[in-house]
């Protein structure tokens, strides 16, 4: 019983666990970003992500300078679809 309740508390307490969803990530990404961003930008040299943070910040930031009104599932699709297809942290 014990276990049952620290199970529920957990659930409750960290949400549902959810993969992120690749395909949503490049289609939120190819319809809201490839405007500004090609490919060239997560794969420089000089780039200015450099870990899994950071790219959820800048996913984050972007979404925020443009008024978009994506969910925090859908901010995760796109970091994820941008790290397996370009940043591999």
């Amino acid at each position: 019983m014990k276990l049952y309740c620290v199970v529920a508390v957990l659930v409750l307490y960290l949400g549902p666990l959810r993969a992120a969803d690749i395909d949503n990530g490049d289609d939120l990404h190819f319809s809201n970003c490839t405007g500004c961003h090609d490919a060239l930008v997560y794969t420089r040299d000089d780039r200015r992500v450099r870990s899994l943070a950071q790219l959820g910040t800048q996913v984050r930031f972007c979404k925020d300078t443009l008024g978009l009104t994506w969910f925090d599932d859908e901010v995760e699709d796109v970091i994820e679809y941008l790290n397996k297809t370009y940043y591999h942290f």
